[in-house]
């Protein structure tokens, strides 16, 4: 698979909606991951992240314009024990219980499907990252409507065991702009990784199309002792 440039992939889309990457720092010693979102309406556009534990969630930057809390405010980022989930929705809160209740990530996500916001049906991101024991594999889904048609859901898994230094893998909820929005297609793309947290946050902020842009959510975890540092840009101060 060719390795495609993540800030040439996100500055010709003005639109990918939603967007998780996850991988290996070039030197090794890190679990990469990153998670950001977008908004073409006032309520989209109307959050911020906020720390919640170790993970993070969307909250409303003015309660007041707050319509419709139901697709737009989760958790996006939730640990269980040497596992961190992270999805584009409450999901995160449906991979969290399976997993705490024996379930692989995959059976975890069969009670789920795409978002019920016709006539997009924007498909559910999820990935998972494992950090055990200096070892690290990590996994992406993508739940998604059959070519815009809601009777059927198309479900995909991606895993990538003993994560290769330097790469990751980047999914996103919309294939491009559109009306409706167009689901994303194929598997996730291969895309560099590098080893500075706040050099690849500035890449992946200001690769982001500046009017659509909400918020970004970056974190490197070291794989020898599972300590983390996030970063956290909203575009709402």
């Amino acid at each position: 698979m060719e390795m495609l440039s993540l800030e040439k992939e996100l500055k010709e889309n003005s639109y990918p909606g939603r967007g998780i990457v996850i991988g290996r720092s070039a030197d090794g010693t890190k679990a990469v991951t990153a998670y950001f979102i977008m908004g073409r309406s006032e309520n989209s556009r109307n959050r911020i992240f906020v720390e919640e534990g170790e993970g993070i969630r969307t909250q409303a930057f003015d309660p007041s314009k707050l319509v419709d809390p139901s697709l737009i405010i989760y958790a996006p980022v939730r640990v269980l024990g040497n596992k961190t989930i992270v999805t584009n929705g409450d999901q995160t809160d449906t991979i969290y219980e399976g997993m705490d209740h024996q379930l692989t990530f995959e059976q975890s996500l069969r009670s789920r499907e795409f978002e019920p916001d016709g006539p997009n049906y924007t498909p559910r991101i999820s990935g998972v990252m494992h950090v055990e024991n200096g070892s690290y594999s990590y996994a992406m889904s993508i739940l998604k409507s059959n070519n815009g048609d809601p009777s059927s859901c198309n479900r995909y898994t991606f895993a990538y065991s003993n994560a290769k230094a330097g790469e990751g893998h980047f999914i996103h909820t919309y294939k491009c702009d559109g009306n409706p929005l167009p689901s994303f297609e194929g598997e996730p793309k291969l895309v560099a990784i590098p080893d500075d947290m706040d050099a690849f946050a500035d890449l992946l902020w200001n690769s982001l199309n500046p009017d659509n842009k909400v918020s970004l959510f970056v974190r490197y975890i070291d794989i020898a002792t599972g300590s983390y540092a996030s970063k956290i840009v909203n575009k709402n101060q």
